[in-house]
C-alpha cells in the first residue's frame, strides 16, 4: 500500500492554505473566547507526463482538528472552509505556478491533521457528461470519468499536519501528484485516491514562487516517513517543511516530493528515524519553474 505525503509538498494539484492568526483576549468575568486564525484556501498544481487535464468539481472543503480524524463529515467540530451551491470546477493541471483561491474561514488556532475535499458525483452510467474526469495527452478530446470512491460521501481525506497560529500569517499547500493520485484500473477506468495528494507548510503565503522536486530513496529498509525541509542558503530556518511517506517500488522505498518556495538559493534537508540526515548541495530556484534535485538517499545509522 502506498502512503500519503503529508505537509504540503506536491500533486499535480496543490491547495494553498494561508492562515492569518488573530489573537482574542479573554473577556471579563472569568469567561473568554479561544484564539482564532483566518484560513484562506487556494489550489495550485504540478505537471503530468500522461494527462492533458484533470478536472474535479468541488462541493465543500473541511479541515480536521488533531484528534478528530475519524469524525463524520457532518460533525460540527469540523470547520467548513467553503461550501459551494454550484460545485467549483477546476482543471488542476492548469494551476502549477498560480493560485485559485477557494475560500476563507476564521477557525480556532491549533493543529490540524487533515483536509477533506467533498466532490460532486458523476452522473450514473452514460446519462451525462462527467464532472470529475481526465483527458489523455494522446486523446485530449475524450473525457474519461474519474472514479472517486469516497469523494462524494466522506470526502477525499488528505492527511497531513499543519498549524494555524495567532498573530502571524500561516500557509499550507496541498500537493496533487497525478502520477500517484490517479490509478489506472486496467479496464479503461481511472480512480482518484488521496494517495499522492499531500500537504506542505511554507513559512508564509506565496505570491511568486518556483519549486524543488525530488525523491527520498532507501535501498536498506522502509523509512516509513521522513521530514523534508527547505532552508535558504545562509539561514538556519526552513521556509517549507513537510513529511513524505514511503512507497515500495521494486527493491527500493521511495517518497517523491515537490516543495513550492520563492525564488532563491536553498538546501533540501531530509531526516528520518534510524537513518543518517541528508542534505543536498545548494539549489537555485527561479520563480515560475521547477528545479529537480534528483534522488535524496537515506543510509541507516550505525
Amino acid at each position: 500500500m502506498s502512503k500519503t505525503f503529508r505537509k504540503v509538498f506536491g500533486l499535480a494539484a496543490v491547495l494553498v492554505i494561508a492562515a492569518l492568526g488573530i489573537a482574542q483576549l479573554p473577556g471579563c468575568g472569568g469567561g473568554g473566547t479561544a484564539a482564532t486564525g483566518t484560513l484562506q484556501v487556494g489550489l495550485i498544481d504540478a505537471p503530468s507526463d500522461a494527462y492533458q487535464s484533470v478536472v474535479v468539481a468541488v462541493k465543500e472543503i473541511r479541515v480536521v482538528p488533531a484528534g478528530m480524524e475519524n469524525a463524520a463529515d457532518n460533525d460540527p467540530g469540523l470547520p467548513v472552509v467553503v461550501s459551494y451551491a454550484t460545485p467549483h470546477t477546476v482543471d488542476i493541471l492548469s494551476l502549477r505556478f498560480q493560485q485559485d483561491i477557494l475560500g476563507t474561514i476564521t477557525l480556532p488556532a491549533g493543529s490540524y491533521n487533515q483536509v477533506r475535499l467533498i466532490l460532486a458525483p458523476n452522473p450514473p452510467g452514460a446519462s451525462g457528461a462527467p464532472v470529475n474526469y481526465l483527458t489523455l495527452k494522446s486523446d485530449p478530446t475524450t473525457k474519461i470519468p474519474l472514479t472517486t470512491p469516497s469523494g462524494q460521501q466522506s470526502g477525499l481525506k488528505v492527511t497531513g499536519r499543519f498549524d494555524v497560529k495567532t498573530g502571524i500569517i500561516n500557509a499550507i499547500l496541498i500537493d496533487f501528484d497525478p502520477n500517484t493520485a490517479i490509478v489506472a484500473r486496467g479496464n479503461g477506468d481511472y480512480n482518484l485516491k488521496p494517495t499522492g495528494i499531500r500537504i506542505v507548510q511554507p513559512v508564509a503565503p506565496l505570491t511568486s514562487f518556483g519549486s524543488l522536486s525530488g525523491t527520498v530513496v532507501s535501498t536498506f529498509g522502509d523509512f516509513s516517513s521522513a521530514t523534508v525541509s527547505v532552508v535558504p542558503q545562509g539561514s538556519t530556518g526552513a521556509v517549507a517543511a513537510g513529511s513524505v511517506f514511503s512507497n515500495l517500488s521494486g527493491a527500493r522505498w521511495v517518497g517523491p516530493f515537490t516543495a513550492f518556495v520563492p525564488g532563491g538559493s536553498y538546501r533540501v534537508h531530509v531526516q528520518s528515524n534510524g537513518f543518517a540526515p541528508y542534505s543536498t548541495p545548494v539549489q537555485t530556484v527561479t520563480a515560475g519553474s521547477d528545479t529537480p534535485v534528483g534522488e535524496l538517499p537515506l543510509s541507516p545509522l550505525p
